[in-house]
């Protein structure tokens, strides 16, 4: 497909409102619908199909692909190419307002999966809504290649931090490949990464209660120069922070430690702790 010619046919150009960037590499296209490890028993579900490209490629492996289109311009250029696929439905809106249960329903009995060039102005919001939503068994997903590497960075590194917290407790992610800007039309400014997020079917940690686990591990990276303890302190400054130093105790951490050395089993145990002492 060349994308030029087909904005050119239907008066378009590539919104920066929208984030739009087409894919143009048809080897690239192949590897992200092959990663998503979709089949005829899978209903993908796909963020942004833009003009189509990564649409025809999942289509052609899934059982059905519901294709979720922000921008209204796009939908004739689609129609006119998917308009008589049985098995690949266009929905035109905002996926961050949709009910993703209502949008997976049908048809019933596949495994549901997510697979999308994200637009890179909600590739954040987008990720925490599939995985927050407990539907989907994967999320492969092409983002900028930074997004990428704090997805599945490790503590102790600098890409580490609460996103990265939060895509590991319900997920396990791995980086594939890279993608050059020469891919695109028009090229972003940024190299972009594929990675696939294998959904866990329960939490990797234990946590009496989730809410006041992220609550722990956004204070812990809100200014990564503070210790855990000053972190902490200053969130639940009723708590004090004598009753903080003694929670760390506890786990066995040191007053001096940050929050991007923990792992997920640390935080869950100090969230459990201050879960105690707040009860």
């Amino acid at each position: 497909m060349n994308v030029r010619s087909v904005l050119d046919k239907y008066g378009l150009r590539a919104d920066k409102a929208f984030g739009q960037n087409f894919l143009t590499d048809e080897n690239i296209l192949r590897k992200i619908a092959e990663a998503s490890g979709a089949d005829k028993s899978s209903h993908v579900l796909e963020v942004g199909p833009g003009l189509g490209a990564l649409t025809e490629r999942l289509a052609q492996n899934a059982g059905f692909v519901t294709a979720v289109e922000a921008d209204r311009r796009l939908l004739p250029a689609l129609t006119d190419r998917f308009g008589d696929s049985e098995n690949i439905r266009l929905v035109q809106g905002d996926i961050l307002k949709q009910d993703l249960a209502e949008l997976m329903v049908a048809p019933p009995g596949l495994t549901t999966r997510l697979c999308a060039n994200l637009p890179y102005n909600i590739t954040t919001p987008v990720i925490i809504k599939a995985l927050e939503s407990g539907l989907f068994s994967s999320v492969t997903v092409m983002v900028q290649k930074e997004v990428a590497e704090r997805m599945a960075a490790a503590p102790g590194i600098s890409d580490y931090g609460a996103f990265s917290v939060f895509t590991q407790y319900y997920s396990i992610p791995k980086r594939l490949f890279s993608v050059p800007p020469t891919c695109f039309f028009p090229p972003p400014k940024v190299t972009s990464a594929v990675i696939r997020l294998e959904v866990l079917k329960t939490p990797p940690v234990a946590t009496d209660d989730t809410a006041l686990f992220f609550r722990v591990v956004r204070a812990a990276f809100a200014q990564r120069r503070k210790t855990l303890l000053n972190a902490l302190s200053g969130e639940f400054s009723a708590l004090g922070k004598e009753r903080i130093a003694a929670v760390l105790d506890v786990c066995g951490l040191p007053p001096q430690v940050r929050g991007e050395t923990l792992e997920l089993s640390q935080f869950a145990e100090v969230s459990n702790q201050i879960g105690a002492v707040l009860d």
